[in-house]
């Protein structure tokens, strides 16, 4: 870890992905970061959505040993959490200035330049994706890659901005309060997840349902706001994205509230550096919703730079097709498996296709 005297680091018990998590303290406040893996190997970024952290926002995907074994063997995972958004944290103090999107993308940079980090591979939601490409846009020459989920790209639509705004309102004068947690979980999640999967046995909300009740408890509901707010006032990426020359690679869901939005940005990078998978049945939260829809295009993306899977990791597929999976090799466009195409002319697919066997 490099040295900096504005700078601590702070081992915390509960470590549920096994590594240990750090306070970065940078010019624009400290951020929480959490470091899974060996630092000697190259670095994976993560950056999570609105009201939610490292913890749940990722750990479907990460779960999986597929994903271990090609993420967690090639990769030391640097999840960096939006202000005040880590497990535990403090309200922000009102006297602090609050951060807009060219701050947070700052503050990556910064998270960056602690850890010693020249080169990086990007993985964000949403909001996060949203930071992260900007980031990748001040930083070029800092990019390895990027794997945006259900990103947005352009400034608020006025439906947008005027939703963000009550859902504001609903933090500042009832906090984290109910009507607010439905509204996020139909953010994250799909009409289909909902009628299928909200219910468990006698009729107790699903596992992954209370899971994000729980975080969305958790959480300081004005560092909430603070992040909502400036995802609110985000400015248009379009110009940019047209001079972003970043291998990247696309997850949305067809229910998601943002793909339209994130097809304009596939469309807008141009097919020479952007490859698009498009979810069915699936809302934004692809990580959590369906993950295992990510494993095969992440693993055909890493490919392109040099990385491969674990020798001899158990796999979830080891003993056939998974039958609840998504995903299946025979949707990928035979195009997608030659070599010159691996992460570099991804082609846009539809996973959960109906398939015979």
């Amino acid at each position: 870890m490099g040295e900096s005297s504005d700078s601590v680091s702070i081992d915390i018990d509960m470590v549920p992905f096994g590594g240990k998590e750090c306070v970065v303290k940078t010019s624009r406040g400290s951020v929480s970061v959490f470091v899974c893996g060996d630092q000697e190997k190259p670095a994976l970024i993560t950056y999570p959505d609105v009201a939610l952290n490292y913890s749940f926002c990722f750990q479907g995907l990460f779960f999986c040993p597929d994903a271990a074994s090609l993420l967690l063997h090639n990769f030391c995972i640097y999840h960096i959490d939006a202000s005040g958004h880590e497990l535990g944290a403090d309200e922000i103090s009102s006297d602090f200035p609050l951060l807009n999107v060219d701050d947070l993308a700052e503050q990556v940079a910064e998270v960056l330049d602690f850890f010693g980090l020249e080169k990086v591979l990007c993985l964000g939601v949403t909001a996060g994706a949203y930071i992260l490409t900007l980031f990748a846009m001040k930083y070029q020459e800092r990019m390895l890659g990027l794997i945006l989920v259900s990103p947005i790209c352009k400034a608020p639509s006025w439906t947008e901005w005027l939703y963000n705004k009550v859902l504001m309102n609903l933090l500042y004068f009832y906090g984290m309060c109910g009507v607010l947690k439905e509204c996020l979980l139909q953010r994250y999640f799909s009409k289909f997840f909902w009628q299928e999967f909200r219910s468990g046995e006698h009729g107790a909300e699903s596992d992954i349902i209370q899971a994000c009740r729980r975080v969305l408890d958790q959480g300081q509901s004005l560092n909430v706001l603070h992040f909502l707010q400036a995802i609110n006032e985000r400015h248009d990426l379009t110009k940019g994205l047209k001079e972003l020359q970043c291998k990247t690679l696309i997850f949305v869901g067809e229910s998601s509230p943002f793909h339209t939005e994130s097809l304009h940005m596939s469309a807008t990078m141009g097919s020479k550096n952007c490859g698009l998978v498009e979810v069915q049945a699936c809302g934004s939260l692809v990580t959590e919703e369906y993950p295992l829809a990510m494993l095969i295009p992440i693993e055909l993306f890493l490919m392109g730079f040099g990385y491969c899977k674990q020798p001899n990791f158990p796999s979830s597929s080891s003993n056939g097709p998974n039958p609840t999976s998504p995903l299946n090799h025979s949707c990928i466009a035979p195009e997608l498996l030659s070599p010159e195409s691996l992460g570099i002319k991804l082609k846009p697919i539809k996973t959960r296709a109906d398939i015979n066997i």
